[in-house]
């Protein structure tokens, strides 16, 4: 199955997230960011995986997640 524009925009979002600590979040300006990307934090927020419908901080589930897209991306970017 291949990861829908949503999925992709997700990932993408879940990247930007400091993995060192807990005490650094995000925030998605909805006048400033671009369409998917606050969708992105909408659809994470509802997943549970980040604390505000426009970013915050990671939930220990969206910390896991970053952790498991960081592995994904090292393995894809390796030749």
């Amino acid at each position: 199955m291949p990861f829908s524009v949503d999925h992709l925009a997700e990932l993408n979002l879940l990247g930007q997230f400091p993995s060192t600590s807990t005490q650094e979040g995000l925030k998605v300006h909805a006048h400033s960011a671009a369409p998917e990307t606050v969708r992105a934090a909408e659809n994470l927020y509802s997943k549970g995986l980040i604390s505000q419908r426009d970013g915050g901080y990671l939930t220990p589930l969206g910390a896991e997640a970053v952790e498991l897209t960081q592995k994904l991306q090292s393995i894809l970017s390796n030749p």
